[in-house]
This record gives C-alpha cells, structure tokens and sequence, in this order.
C-alpha cells in the first residue's frame, strides 16, 4: 500500500438524487467527503418521461471544480456510478440523439410484449440470466429502434448512463461490465453481448460498443473540460459502474459464504457466485443475475426496503406530526412486539400516499391486531421487512443449494438498528452492518486499486472493515422470531390466495 494520502473523486447518481464525493486513501484508510449534493428530477416531455442528462452533467462538472478546491494533493481520478438499465444515444458526431428515457416509461410495457412473443420468458432468462422486468434495456431499445429506426444509422452507439457521464468527459465509447449486466442484452454470466439475443430481436449490432471491466482507465479529462473548469487533468475510469456493483466491493467481508442487502428505499439481497442460476425456479422466486467488479455474478432479488417507512414519515408530516428517524426507531423499540405483519413487496405499497392507512387496512383484513399508534406502524414495518429478509435467505438456499453464514448489510438501512437487529433474529445468523456510504466507498477503492494503490478486491474490503468499523449484530430470541416467521408465511399464503 502507499503512504501519501491521495485523492479521488467519486460521481454516485441515484434515481432521486446524486452526488459527488472526494476520497482521501492514506494507504490503510479511506475517508469521505461529500462536496456536492443534487436532485435528480426526470421530466415529462410531450410524448414521455425523460432523465434531464444536460443538467446532470452540469451538477458533475459543479461536483468535479468543488472537489479539487481545498486540497494540497491533486485528484488522481473521477469515477461515475449510476442506477441500472437506463442509456443514451450517440451520434457519430458526438451529438446526444435524445434525452434518456426514464425506466418507468409506460411504454416498456408494450415493448416487453413485442420482445416477449419473439423470445419467450423461460428462453429470455436463461439466454441473458437477467429476469424480465418491464424497465430492462433490452425492452427499451427495442422501443428505441423501432421508434426511431430512421434516425438510427450505423454510426450511432448506445452508451449505458454512467458510460454516456464518462463519454462526454473523455470521449471514449465504452461499455462498463457490471452496468451492462443489468441490460438482459448479455450472455449469462458473461462479460460478451449476446449476439444471438440482439440478432432475433432485429436491433443494430452497431449499437453496442466495446465492453472493458472494472477499474480499466479510460482516459483522462478532455482539454476543453479542463479549460472550461480552469482545473488540472485528471483520469477517468470505469468502475462498478453499476451503483450495487460499487456497493458490493464495499462489503467488508472474510470469507465468501455470506449474503448481502444493500439496503435503501429498496433492498437488494442476494449473494456472490461463480456462475449464474437460470432455471425456472429461481425465475419464478424472481431472482436475477448481475455482474460484480470481479467477473463473477451477483444472484439477486429486489426486496421492499425502507420504503413504508419513509412513505409512512411523509404522511405524519403532512398530518403535522413530525418524527427524526432516530425517534421512530425509539418508538418502534417500546411498542409490543409482534403484533401483526404486512407484506411489504405487496403492490398495494407501491404507490406515494397515505402508508399508515394502507397498512392498518392490510392488518384488518387479514384478521390482525390493528396497528394504531407510531411506534406500533413502525414496528410493524422493520418486524415484516426482517421475515421477508428471511424468507429472502430460504429463498437464497433453496436456489443455490448452500446457506450463508452471515449476512452483510450495506447502505442508509445500517442506520437502522432495530432493523439490523430484528433481521439477525429473523435470519439467525450474524448481521454485519456497514458501511453505510457504500456505493461511493466501493467506487473510491476500486480507483485506488486501478492505480496499484491496494492489490484485490479482498485488500479493498480490508479497508473498508478498518476504515468504517462495521457493527455485528448476533441473533436474539430466535425461538419467537421463528414462530413469528410461520405466522409471517401464512400471511403471505392469504394474500396470495385472495389475489388470484
């Protein structure tokens, strides 16, 4: 390791919002600074909904000029990492063809269709390993190349988001591994498009650019950037360009038979392999299959996270009542204990609105104790996401055919100790909780290894676990937790069955 502390900057764009953070690598610490702070605000225009990239691009430049003020050292590098799915189009004068498309676009619906009567869902999943989910690029582009198939001539690329950031700052067309996992336009498992997929569907080979894997340097700041911001040159490099991707190379883990949650307003709980699973029953449990910094595959779910919680905080605001976080957990921690359970995947959450009325409805109906006061919602929110986890965690078993040892959870949810807590009891084993900043530690130490200042992916999790010190939670109670759990199933199997 090195002895000079050195810096670099990581561009962290979430769904709802984005970032811009300089990290600073003593050679056996790493330490954060957030300089830049945005909202990320889609926009509906005419004919659909649009990520607004000019404006995302000038808060990167804002975050780039903050982040080199105040420091002796130079900053070596910038590095992007964004949600998943979503991309531009590229002229071959380097021109944006159109705003992005944002992944919730209702029109998904009819291009997954058309994609769906050309490869059939079973064929779908084991070709690319990826679930088919409406918001899946390979949904979108279909739309985007039959929408726009005049427009598009040979010269035109597809960049995924983080690719167009790192484009538009050096101007090297590239496709990151991890991000371009999330496309259902890969080979399962593997860092190569899947020729024969995009052949069927009838889109453009020329669409799709060169792959390169994490930490490959792709060049550095382009002169007229560097002019416009009056800064010095710095490097440019692919990460874990995908944001779960960077998340996970933050966990500080020992050994490889854990699971994870990277755990936000949604939760992602899965676990590392060598290679994908794609039968159906893992289809059918809606497990998918990602990329990981290292070339191996990350098998996945996307669980509820805290999401009710933070829907149900908005509704006692605008009912006056106003709560930190902090008082939540407090009240939640004095209120009786498995009282009733909710589902939290269930669609009836899906939608912003009044949560806590949603959720004492849910409890009526399916014959539970009501839930009337705060502290009793929010216990009864973290009690059903820790069994979810559970069920999560069976789930994980079942496929793969190992269970884990310990679950590492990752992301804002380790702010949440009773949730930490009741998750280990759920689960019976180990939680280890941390680090909460992630994403922007996972994408700061995989610049670092890029540039040789620690060796592997294992050294990186070495300095994430003595840089933020992640806490353990042991189980408790697991007796009761486990009653609760059959409880929790047999909700579960009810609304099932009223559903269908």
């Amino acid at each position: 390791m090195g002895t000079q502390a050195t810096h670099v900057l990581a561009a962290d764009y979430g769904a709802g919002s984005g970032r811009v953070v300089r990290g600073t690598f003593d050679g056996s610490k790493l330490s954060l600074e957030e300089v830049h702070r945005f909202s990320n605000d889609p926009v509906h225009l005419g004919d659909g909904l649009y990520w607004d990239f000019l404006r995302l691009f000038h808060e990167l430049k804002q975050g780039i000029v903050k982040g080199v003020q105040g420091i002796s050292q130079p900053v070596r590098s910038i590095a992007v990492d964004t949600w998943g799915v979503d991309y531009g189009l590229v002229d071959g004068a380097g021109r944006l063809c159109f705003n992005p498309r944002h992944y919730r676009e209702s029109r998904n619906v009819k291009w997954m269709e058309e994609v769906l009567r050309m490869v059939n869902e079973e064929e779908l999943y084991s070709m690319s390993g990826v679930l088919p989910q409406q918001i899946n690029t390979v949904f979108q582009l279909l739309g985007s190349v039959r929408e726009h198939s005049e427009g598009l001539r040979p010269d035109v690329r597809m960049l995924f988001m983080p690719d167009l950031f790192n484009y538009y700052l050096t101007g090297q067309q590239a496709c990151e591994y991890t991000i371009a996992s999330t496309s259902g336009l890969l080979h399962a498992g593997e860092a190569r498009w899947n020729e024969q997929l995009i052949g069927r569907l009838g889109i453009p080979e020329t669409l799709f650019p060169p792959l390169v894997h994490p930490g490959t340097v792709l060049g550095q700041l382009t002169d007229d950037l560097c002019a416009e911001m009056k800064i010095e040159p710095m490097q440019v490099i692919s990460v874990g360009s995908h944001d779960t991707a960077s998340a996970l190379a933050a966990i500080p883990a020992t050994d490889s038979e854990f699971a994870f949650i990277s755990c936000g307003t949604w939760s992602l709980m899965g676990v590392e392999r060598d290679n994908p699973v794609l039968d159906n029953h893992s289809r059918q449990l809606g497990f998918t299959n990602e990329g990981t910094v290292n070339g191996t595959v990350r098998t996945l779910k996307n669980r509820s996270g805290l999401w009710l919680l933070q829907e149900c905080k908005r509704q006692w605001e605008r009912e006056n009542q106003r709560f930190t976080h902090e008082e939540l957990v407090q009240l939640a921690a004095s209120a009786t204990a498995h009282q009733s359970y909710v589902s939290p995947g269930d669609g009836v959450y899906l939608a912003p609105g009044d949560m806590p009325e949603r959720i004492r409805q849910q409890c009526s109906a399916s014959g539970q104790a009501i839930p009337e006061t705060t502290g009793a919602i929010v216990r009864c929110i973290l009690e059903s996401l820790a069994l979810e986890f559970r069920q999560t965690l069976d789930e994980l078993e079942l496929i793969t055919g190992t269970r884990p040892r310990v679950i590492h959870m990752v992301g804002g949810g380790v702010h949440n100790r009773l949730l930490c807590q009741f998750t280990a009891n759920a689960a019976g084993i180990p939680v280890i909780a941390g680090p909460a900043e992630a994403t922007s530690a996972g994408n700061c130490m995989l610049q670092f290894l890029a540039h040789g200042e620690v060796s592997s992916l294992s050294e990186v999790r070495e300095v994430m676990a003595s840089s933020f010190s992640p806490e353990t939670y042991e189980p408790e109670d697991t007796a009761r937790w486990q009653e609760a759990y059959v409880r929790y199933q047999n909700l579960n199997q009810t609304l099932a069955s009223k559903s269908n």
